[in-house]
């Protein structure tokens, strides 16, 4: 018996791997710490204080099952956001939004359109389900909005990724680009719009929370491990129209939430103060970067993220080559894109001045060495 006759044609046909190599796994790979853990794009800085309170007040509780419905959470996004409780799905981050998104939508053999080169995960669900992924180039280091409609229409496809602010470049659009190419898709295509980054991205980029709320074939999804720096709990949302956000009913793991992570989430919202004092570093740190690549004769590219992109001026080869020394030699964990031309670059997150300090002094040596 073939020992993948148990498992359907399109699961043996995928390859066992995960999107992305975690610096735990380069640690035990390599046989040496992280002393720098600057590449996954999480928050340094940390949780608010407040938030570390409300979830070890909350592990007592740990016993109980997660409310199903989310309820309090959904009461505390929706009274933040001004919208209704109705507009709203909860999952365990973004990347499991993703997934049930895909499901939703995607069957064997359905066309997908996405950027070539950005976040791999919603690929990976898409490919997981089956789905034709057809993919459009960077412009100028941004998603081309124009190229992803034609696309859409070129394929008749019923549902397209787009991120603003986008990852791995950095790169956002103004809000009223994005809106405009919401409304120019047609009626057919559900657009994926990822907001991960929302919080740090500058003013007049983000469509207001309204913008497509009565547009069941828009869903934004967001998260708090980002800006509020809770990657390790897994809370993420989406926000639609109420008869959108209710499908997801349908296919979600009702009891996947977590308690001790959803008292830290509705402790975040809390402490918006908190917030803004980690957007003011994230933002000193973003600026840190981009002044370590500029003396160093790289150029740091304009970022509304929690990380630089940075053109090191030369091949794949060659920014993996950084990527891998900073790894090996100074403990420094980084990451760069995964497809041309993007992969020219290597990509830096923010992070508390211990690691700025350690990448200042690791990059030139590297350069050096190469």
């Amino acid at each position: 018996m073939s020992a993948f006759s148990r498992f359907t044609p399109l699961a043996a046909s995928l390859p066992s791997t995960v999107p992305f190599v975690g610096p735990e796994a380069i640690e035990r790979q390599r046989g040496r710490p992280v002393l720098a853990r600057i590449g996954a794009n999480e928050n340094g800085f940390g949780p608010a204080p407040s938030v570390l309170t409300a979830m070890a007040e909350a592990a007592s509780g740990i016993w109980k099952y997660n409310d199903p419905e989310n309820f309090e959470l959904k009461q505390a996004l929706a009274e933040h956001l001004g919208i209704s409780p109705s507009n709203l799905a909860i999952g365990e981050g973004i990347d499991s939004l993703l997934g049930q998104i895909v499901r939703l939508i995607v069957d064997p053999g359905t066309t997908v359109v996405s950027s070539f080169g950005a976040y791999p995960t919603f690929n990976f669900h898409v490919a997981g389900h089956g789905g034709r992924l057809v993919t459009v180039p960077y412009v100028a280091d941004r998603e081309d909005m124009e190229g992803l409609l034609a696309a859409v229409r070129r394929e008749n496809a019923p549902i397209v990724y787009f991120a603003n602010p986008d990852n791995p470049m950095g790169s956002w659009w103004d809000a009223q680009s994005v809106v405009a190419f919401a409304k120019a898709l047609p009626e057919t295509c559900l657009l994926v719009l990822d907001e991960a980054y929302g919080e740090t991205a500058p003013a007049g980029s983000i469509p207001p929370v309204d913008a497509f709320i009565d547009m069941p074939n828009v869903v934004r999804t967001r998260t708090f491990s980002k800006a509020y720096g809770l990657a390790g709990a897994r809370v993420g949302y989406a926000i639609t129209t109420a008869g959108t956000a209710q499908a997801f009913d349908k296919i979600r793991n009702h009891f996947g939430m977590n308690r001790m992570a959803t008292a830290g989430a509705i402790a975040a919202l809390k402490d918006q103060d908190y917030l803004r004092q980690v957007l003011d570093q994230i933002s000193a740190s973003r600026t840190q970067i981009s002044m370590i690549a500029d003396r160093n004769g790289l150029k740091a590219l304009p970022s509304a993220t929690n990380f630089v992109a940075i053109d090191c001026g030369h091949d794949a080869v060659y920014a993996r080559a950084i990527v891998d020394r900073l790894m090996a030699d100074h403990g420094i964990f980084i990451r760069m894109p995964g497809v041309a031309p993007l992969n020219r670059c290597i990509r830096i997150s923010t992070g508390p001045q211990t690691d700025m300090a350690r990448l200042e002094e690791a990059l030139p040596a590297v350069l050096k060495a190469l």
